[in-house]
């Protein structure tokens, strides 16, 4: 590892290698001629660098050129020494004479009218709302099905069977099915699907798993049957909750990203709405009930088998492929006049100059490998865990999976427990709208301090209400407000921050890799919470279940206060000085200047008291805001380059 008071050596022919490995050797700085480089491995100053800064103007134009020709795209080339010219230097776009007018109107219409997008980037986001709803879908069909298909397939779980432990066991291994599939085949099946057929490829792969197994779920005759179709709904589902993300998060503008990412869980809770919907619909059909309620998730996957091919591929995954042209093509169509493809090919390939030169080349097993050891990695991989594994540490899933088993237990008749789980769907789906504004104004890291707290007293204060005498009145209409109360502040935060936020986190060299590991822990807890329910309720009753997913709540908000950087409005590439600034110093900030702050701005109410940023930016992308007047509200104020991180 290079040390921390060393320029990192690069290597010329990099840009136009990343798949082959052909490098010749020549030294970064002297080809590039700028300041030394910022350690990605060990960024001690928590400087936020653009590697564009400080080039000389003969210099950057001779490296475009370069590339250019390297990446046969000669065509262009007076468009990419405009784009690296802003590139290099986002706040002074104004100042730069090359530029037409309608170049320099587009770059101020995308800061002060961030949601003024081209066409094709709102149907790659629908089309990733669309995969979401599927997975949705797919969890609360079971939640129903609970309430019939063990008695259906000869294992009742009540307790007035003789073998209810066992069923009980059995009914929640059939339940954890999809996310063992995800955890152990699916999101593991990713990297190399994504490696091999693209985004849009796998997106496909995935559709058509969730498609047929689903189909394949509603005609079962025994609970082992019913557990395999299961199986292989969890590969689909794998695939697709470690991709989806990736690919619109590669596709979307730093200022949005986060909003447009977390459409992810934004959807993913219209799909349990629509579940739940669903489960109502057939309720009063027979005994095929709960073959219709698990059968019902394949009309979402429908639309997204058909309408992933209508959207462009990532640019990233195309240069990664050594694809610039393509990558090009690409950003035409996601970005709305030529100048801003250009900036963002040339800008995106500067960083992964630098990405490059610390991560190199490997295989699957390597990169897997290197998720622990390369120190930038590590802290994106140490994230990411924590993030995945509070949604659920949160209990969330207590009540997704397992709502219409409690509201029973909570005195509920079935249909009214149907009802209960519905009105849960509706206000998870609509608390999720909020964090399209909040994620990328106050952040991901704010969003879930703020949320876990309040989590943890509404889940602690709903399990307390089942003392209250009797089953019906104010017991049961007090254990679900505050349970509605719970998913209020959950979508929100928790909601859609952790896939964003692990979309976001890796090298593009170890994206795919790093999001499987992300999605199975997320998963695998999944499948751990959906087989040991059944028992903990018997065991401990719905108070000593909501009791112990409330103290959890408070562990996760001290792992995340701790463990988790912010990476609002930043560039996918400039995340990569984030991560490098190590773990002890972003914990010694944390403990020593962020939380006495917090103390004397918000328990002693000292106005006077002022935070210290964490992070020094350089001239980075995202500084283009500060350059663009604008009304106030159109862009938040934090949206500059000296943001406090706390």
């Amino acid at each position: 590892m290079a040390e921390a008071d060393q320029p990192i050596n690069y290597t010329k022919n990099e840009s136009s290698h990343f798949e082959s490995g052909e490098h010749s050797p020549d030294n970064f700085e002297a080809e590039r001629g700028r300041r030394e480089s910022v350690n990605l491995n060990s960024n001690i100053t928590a400087r936020i660098e653009n590697p564009l800064a400080g080039i000389p103007r003969e210099t950057l134009f001779r490296n475009v050129d370069e590339f250019a020709q390297e990446t046969q795209l000669t065509h262009i080339t007076p468009l990419l020494r405009k784009g690296a010219l802003v590139a290099q230097d986002p706040a002074n776009f104004e100042n730069v004479d090359e530029l037409e007018d309608f170049e320099r109107e587009a770059l101020r219409t995308e800061v002060k009218y961030k949601w003024r997008q081209p066409l094709a980037l709102y149907v790659t986001i629908i089309t990733c709302s669309v995969g979401a709803a599927v997975q949705g879908w797919d969890q609360t069909g079971s939640n129903g099905a609970n309430l019939s298909w063990p008695t259906d397939l000869g294992i009742p779980d009540s307790t007035g069977d003789p073998n209810y432990q066992r069923n009980n066991w059995i009914v929640g291994v059939v339940n954890s099915a999809p996310y063992i599939g995800s955890a152990f085949i699916g999101c593991w099946l990713s990297d190399p699907l994504n490696n091999y057929i693209g985004r849009r490829g796998t997106i496909f792969f995935s559709a058509v798993f969730c498609f047929l197994s689903v189909i394949g779920s509603g005609f079962t005759q025994h609970w082992w049957e019913l557990f395999i179709c299961r199986i292989l709904l969890g590969v689909g589902m794998g695939s697709k909750a470690s991709t989806v993300p990736i690919y619109a998060a590669e596709n979307s503008p730093a200022a949005i990203r986060g909003a447009l990412v977390m459409s992810w869980q934004m959807w993913t809770a219209f799909g349990i709405f629509l579940g739940f919907c669903a489960n109502l619909a057939v309720y009063n059909v027979g005994p095929i009930a709960w073959r219709l309620q698990l059968g019902s998730a394949f009309i979402p996957a429908v639309p997204l088998i058909i309408g992933i091919y209508f959207c462009p591929e990532s640019p990233r995954w195309y240069i990664k492929k050594n694809r610039y042209a393509d990558a090009y093509k690409s950003l035409l169509r996601l970005r709305n006049v030529e100048l801003q493809a250009a900036r963002d090919l040339y800008y995106i390939h500067a960083q992964l100059l630098e990405e490059t030169a610390i991560i190199g080349h490997s295989n699957y097993a390597t990169r897997f490998i290197e998720l622990f050891t390369i120190p930038r990695v590590r802290r994106a991989t140490l994230a990411s865990f924590v993030v995945m594994l509070a949604q659920q540490m949160c209990g969330i899933n207590i009540i997704a999976f397992y709502s219409s088993t409690i509201f029973v237990n909570a005195g509920a008749s079935n249909l009214g427990a149907l009802f209960a789980s519905f009105g849960f769907g509706l206000v998870n789906f609509l608390f999720a709208w909020p964090a399209i504004w909040t994620i990328d104004t106050y952040g991901r890291r704010t969003l879930l301090l703020f949320t876990f707290p309040n989590m943890a007293w509404t889940l602690l204060v709903s399990g307390f209400c089942n003392y209250i005498p009797g089953t019906q009145g104010a017991h049961l209409g007090l254990v679900a407000l505050f349970i509605y109360l719970f998913a209020a502040f959950y979508s929100p935060g928790e909601g859609p921050v952790p896939f964003t936020y692990s979309a976001e986190v890796f090298p593009l060299s170890h994206r795919e890799v790093g999001m499987s590991w992300a999605v199975s822990t997320c998963l695998f807890w999944a499948a751990v919470l959906s087989i040991t329910l059944p028992r903990m309720l018997t065991a401990l009753g719905v108070v000593g279940v909501f009791g112990f997913y409330a103290g959890l709540n408070v562990l996760a908000f001290c792992m995340i206060f701790l463990w988790v950087p912010e990476t609002k409005q930043r560039t996918l590439e400039e995340l990569d000085y984030v991560f490098a600034v190590p773990t002890r110093t972003h914990m010694h900030y944390q403990l020593t200047k962020a939380l006495p702050w917090w103390f004397k701005r918000y328990v002693f109410f000292q106005k006077g008291a002022t935070l210290e940023p964490l992070y020094k930016f350089d001239n980075v992308a995202s500084d283009q805001a500060a350059a663009v007047p604008h009304k106030k509200g159109a862009i938040p104020e934090d949206f500059t380059s000296k943001e406090h991180e706390g």
